[in-house]
């Protein structure tokens, strides 16, 4: 690939990092906000608990993709296969987020859920193997970032509002509630699929094993076995694929349960909804800020920065809960409201605060955990390592959602649900402490095979 000096993104560049902001419609509309409060609600007037049933659905759908991605990303490798199985899952994803919004049962909701959520992370997985594709190692953290920047402020404009305008005010114009999320269904696919298309004209593979066809799953199988040997030879992707585990599972936990949370402490949906949008505000010079400081610091030492954050986030998160909780078993002791009142104004403010804090290093760890995978391997196996990132990182979120509906079940509090994701964690950034010399000394490779194109290019 010929070297990008300029600072201006490429039209390839731009069409990939427009994904970005087709994809994260879903990821708010029906992963974070307006579904999983909607869903728990249903799941209330059912008599079941919907937060934990959400936890158990996405563990499913994350396990799912977890089995296949190692598999999927080496047959992706192969010469023009990497688009056609990304079109197979952006197709999958868009179909199911559909046919949520066509059904009023909560079982079929959960397995429309899934399948919905199959499409949008399998998606995913060949969009992040692209990267190695479209750009240059010199400018693979500027793209990510802006790719996730763009993201968070794609899905908190139109269609987040739309939506949101349709929960809130859709009675005046004959719309309840029940069809505005339903519509929301709707938006979401549209929005989806449309802004898909310039990546689908322009984006194509240029790194791949060519080999003929009937070689694909002979190889394929040969390829994974490749893989996992160089992962467990490389010290450096090893010690990351680790951390990374554990530390992404529970920022994507945080991610899925967060309304659910709150909706189970008996928050306010429209407060929570609103929050979240400042979560995607906030997000979007922060992603771009942690790209610009890792230029400085370094990638490692941002995204051990942001594991710090998330256990203040974890902390804020379990307080807030248990102040709740207590002061519901106060109130059905002694008919304390007032206790109860001001429990739930200081759960409503700290869910604010929490948005924020989530905003400020969400997207500057995915972003840069992406890209700095992305310079230790190499570009024309890109989707076998990425493959193997995914179920790493697929693997990890099973876990999560699992564990805060395993210790929200078995204590009978969602506060220590919350508090559990501490663990995942304390296990990424202690991976990182004791193995910074390999990523440290990874991260200097990278730039000196960087600044040594420059200078041959030059």
């Amino acid at each position: 690939m010929v070297i990008q000096r300029s600072n201006r993104f490429t039209s390839i560049e731009k069409s990939w990092i427009l994904y970005d902001w087709a994809n994260s419609v879903y990821a708010i509309i029906i992963m974070a906000a307006i579904y999983p409060i909607y869903f728990t609600g249903v799941m209330a007037n059912s008599g079941g608990n919907g937060d934990i049933w959400w936890g158990y659905a996405t563990s499913a759908a994350t396990l799912v993709t977890a089995i296949l991605a190692p598999f999927l990303g080496a047959i992706g490798d192969f010469r023009g296969m990497k688009k056609r199985l990304f079109s197979v899952f952006l197709i999958l994803g868009v179909v199911f987020t559909t046919v949520m919004g066509l059904t009023d049962n909560w079982q079929m909701m959960l397995v429309g859920y899934v399948f919905s959520y199959i499409g949008f992370a399998g998606s995913l997985l060949f969009y992040d193997s692209f990267l190695t594709d479209i750009t240059t190692a010199d400018r693979m953290d500027r793209v990510s970032a802006w790719g996730y920047s763009m993201g968070y402020l794609g899905g908190s404009t139109i269609p987040f509002i739309v939506s949101i305008a349709l929960v809130l005010f859709g009675d005046k114009i004959g719309v309840d509630s029940v069809l505005a999320v339903k519509l929301s269904c709707v938006l979401t696919s549209i929005w989806w699929a449309a802004f898909s298309i310039p990546f689908l004209r322009n984006v194509h593979q240029t790194h791949y094993e060519d080999k003929p066809a009937r070689a694909l799953i002979a190889g394929s199988l040969r390829n994974i076995g490749r893989t996992v040997r160089d992962i467990l030879h490389s010290k450096a992707i090893l010690v990351f694929m680790i951390a990374y585990f554990f530390y992404i599972d529970g920022v994507n936990t945080v991610i899925h349960m967060a309304t659910a949370y709150g909706s189970s402490l008996g928050l306010g949906s429209t407060g929570m909804i609103l929050a979240l949008m400042v979560t995607q505000l906030v997000a979007v010079p922060f992603s771009i800020l942690f790209s610009r400081l890792s230029g400085k610091i370094g990638s490692i030492r941002m995204i051990s920065i942001a594991i710090v954050v998330y256990f203040f986030i974890c902390t804020v998160g379990f307080y807030m809960g248990y102040s709740v909780e207590q002061a519901q078993a106060a109130f059905a002791r002694d008919f304390n409201e007032a206790a109860q009142a001001t429990a739930m104004q200081r759960a409503n403010i700290l869910f604010w605060a929490m948005a924020v804090l989530v905003g400020t290093c969400q997207g500057g760890i995915q972003a840069l955990s992406r890209s700095f995978f992305g310079k230790l391997i190499p570009p024309s196996r890109s989707n076998e390592f990425y493959g193997f990132f995914d179920i790493f990182g697929k693997f990890a979120a099973v876990i999560g959602p699992a564990l805060y509906a395993l210790v929200a079940n078995l204590t009978g509090r969602s506060s220590y649900g919350i508090l559990s994701l501490m663990l995942l964690f304390a296990i990424g950034l202690l991976t990182i402490v004791f193995g910074r010399k390999h990523l440290q000394q990874a991260e200097f490779q990278a730039s000196e095979a960087v600044r040594r194109s420059r200078e041959d290019a030059g």
